[in-house]
């Protein structure tokens, strides 16, 4: 299947001439605008002005979902509380496409590292994969109960550029979707590797709460307080 987002991402920026980006990718049959209205939420008003961009996913058929075609980073074939088998091909146009964003953001004057990338379920699998298999330094990941769909792609392909990204990851303990054991599966993967994410969890099911996106907040906050 060609890959071919359908329309332009929405951008939301926290004032004038942002010098960082975040690039945030939605969850399966959602769109850009799913967490356009967390961005006041973050509590970001007297931190470094940032430029939040929400792609929307291509429309494809979902096999675990009949062929119903919605919005999604990939194909996913099946489901299972501890595993997903998903089409790698569609993962990897994914991790193409955010690395057109990238280099858009580029282009428009803000470094490779001041870009975060940001996804929530499958857009934070997408976020995990393009982000650490990065060929030059990126900021961060925030990663949102989510897990890793192809452990094989992501150690293979690690790059020394992002072994040691600032990486905020996030779960609920009832997530009844992605469940908390995917979540902890990638943290256990990624420890392996070297990296030391700041993990979260929350009582919250498969969503976002409150106290989580105040986290996200500071976090980010921290992050763009402490560049030069």
């Amino acid at each position: 299947m060609h890959f071919t987002p359908d329309t332009t991402p929405l951008e939301v920026e926290t004032g004038p001439n942002p010098q960082w980006s975040v690039i945030w990718l939605h969850g399966l049959g959602a769109d850009g605008s799913d967490f356009e209205p967390v961005v006041p939420e973050l509590g970001l008003a007297d931190a470094p002005a940032l430029r939040f961009i929400f792609p929307h996913a291509p429309l494809r058929p979902v096999t675990c979902n009949g062929g119903y075609v919605m919005r999604a980073w990939y194909d996913i074939i099946s489901l299972a509380p501890a595993s997903r088998q998903i089409d790698e091909g569609g993962l990897l146009e994914s991790r193409a496409y955010v690395r057109q964003l990238i280099e858009h953001e580029n282009g428009r004057g803000i470094a490779s590292d001041r870009i975060v990338l940001a996804g929530f379920s499958q857009g934070g699998a997408v976020a995990y994969l393009s982000a650490l298999t990065h060929p030059v330094p990126l900021a961060g990941i925030v990663a949102l109960s989510t897990y890793i769909p192809s452990a094989r792609l992501l150690v293979d392909e690690l790059t020394e550029a992002n072994r040691q990204i600032p990486l905020f990851a996030a779960h609920g303990t009832q997530d009844d979707v992605v469940a908390l054991e995917l979540g902890t599966q990638a943290l256990g993967l990624l420890q392996t590797l070297g990296l030391e994410p700041e993990w979260h969890t929350y009582d919250m099911p498969h969503s976002v709460c409150l106290q989580e996106v105040a986290d996200i907040g500071a976090w980010i906050k921290a992050l763009v307080g402490g560049a030069r």
